[in-house]
């Protein structure tokens, strides 16, 4: 891999990781703006423009719908300055490509994920009428195992205010969450299992049984994790959601 490759991708890992550390302090705030205005520095993109700019759309771009999770979790309205950044992230930056039909199906749910919450700003999508895609196969197509994985490679949609197909498999299908995030928890995949954990403490807040007794899985999660910032914010939406009652008026 040539070396300017190399180090564009550890550029935007970076970019990632420092975008999910702000989305993370805001969701422990109670509702904070995970791009803060009116403030300076070379970290804050109202002071961003070219080359500089570009790493901090593609976090934003991966993202995706966790931005607004701040605001989402305490029912307050999504913050402007994320939703123009990530508005403009999804107009810079071209869907990403998969290499497999499933993966383009999970891309394809985060990319309407994204669209979902942003319909509720002054920055909608340009394809937020569109309708969601098709279906995931459940359970009884792929095996408990295969799709747990795949629940967590969605755990994005794990939001109030987001509905659909996707949810109707979590609410389904609790037993195989807890299953796919214990076995996730012994093979010492903590990333998989604080996102499965995300679709429990999500399930239970709908007012699902959820067959596992969820806090003291994201402690131990938080205790063993592997301390990134996006993991934490993983672990800090889960948190967030088991606190909620159940809710009403899903978008779907």
């Amino acid at each position: 891999m040539p070396f300017t490759e190399t180090a564009l991708r550890d550029e935007y890992a970076a970019a990632v990781e420092q975008f999910s550390g702000r989305t993370l302090d805001a969701v422990r705030d109670g509702g904070g703006a995970a791009v803060p205005v009116g403030t300076t520095g070379p970290d804050v993109a109202t002071d961003l423009d070219g080359p500089a700019r570009r790493p901090l759309l593609a976090a934003a771009r991966v993202l995706g719908a966790n931005l607004l999770a701040p605001q989402l979790l305490v029912g307050a309205p999504p913050d402007e300055a994320t939703a123009a950044l990530l508005a403009e992230a999804r107009r810079a930056l071209p869907v990403p490509t998969a290499g497999t039909e499933a993966g383009a199906l999970a891309i394809a749910w985060q990319d309407w994920a994204a669209r979902c919450v942003l319909a509720a700003t002054p920055h909608p999508d340009t394809g937020a009428a569109a309708p969601p895609p098709p279906a995931p196969p459940g359970p009884a197509d792929l095996g408990w195992q295969v799709w747990s994985v795949r629940m967590a490679q969605l755990s994005v949609l794990a939001l109030p205010g987001l509905d659909g197909a996707v949810h109707d498999a979590a609410r389904a299908h609790t037993l195989d969450l807890a299953r796919g995030t214990v076995r996730a928890m012994l093979r010492r995949d903590p990333t998989t299992a604080v996102r499965l954990a995300r679709w429990l403490a999500w399930a239970q807040a709908d007012g699902r049984p959820v067959r596992l007794e969820v806090e003291p899985v994201l402690d131990r999660i938080g205790f063993v994790g592997d301390g990134t910032a996006r993991s934490g914010l993983e672990l800090a939406v889960a948190r967030a959601l088991l606190t909620r009652a159940p809710w009403k008026g899903a978008q779907r």
